[in-house]
């Protein structure tokens, strides 16, 4: 990928990796409320702004991650299957994507629950928390982000190989410029 094409693939990667970890955040804010909150009207409020952020922005932001997160590994010298950290961050990535796909059924459904004016109070607060979700997404977002940060050490199998394969390459090149 040429350098321009690379910095701004990893401009919008960063964007959406970023946005989709702060858009869970202020989405936790909002579940803490409707996990404690007594009041009937901001939990009802609650509810739709999680409905509406989920929908609206960490779904789509969390696609955008993923896409973008398979161009940059794709794109770059990191490679898809070369290092344990970008493995590990795409198999995080792709768990957390679908758990978030799937949890949207209970979000929707909670979210028109909550926007039907005829939903009584005890209903209301009956609604079960999505809380152990949104916690742990955030738990499992923050690693993915510190992986990426560090980068740390270690290379797959196939990373090793294809790296030996390419300093092969490169010797074969020298030796053969060597004897011309």
């Amino acid at each position: 990928m040429p350098p321009a094409l690379r910095k701004v693939a990893l401009a919008i990667h960063l964007t959406a990796s970023v946005g989709w970890i702060g858009a869970v955040v202020a989405y936790l804010a909002l579940d803490v409320t409707v996990t404690t909150g007594q009041d009937p009207q901001l939990v009802r409020s609650a509810w739709i702004a999680m409905g509406m952020i989920a929908a609206w922005i960490i779904v789509p932001l969390a696609v955008a991650a993923l896409l973008t997160g398979l161009i940059m590994a794709l794109g770059t010298k990191w490679g898809l299957f070369r290092h344990w950290w970008v493995l590990i961050s795409l198999v995080l990535t792709v768990v957390a994507t679908v758990v978030l796909i799937s949890e949207m059924q209970v979000i929707s459904r909670a979210a028109a629950i909550a926007a039907d004016r005829t939903t009584s109070t005890e209903q209301l607060l009956a609604i079960p928390s999505t809380l152990p979700h949104s916690g742990g997404g955030l738990a499992v977002l923050l690693v993915i982000q510190v992986l990426n940060v560090h980068k740390p050490q270690g290379m797959t199998r196939y990373g090793w190989r294809k790296q030996q394969e390419e300093r092969r390459a490169v010797l074969r090149g020298k030796e053969q410029r060597i004897g011309e």
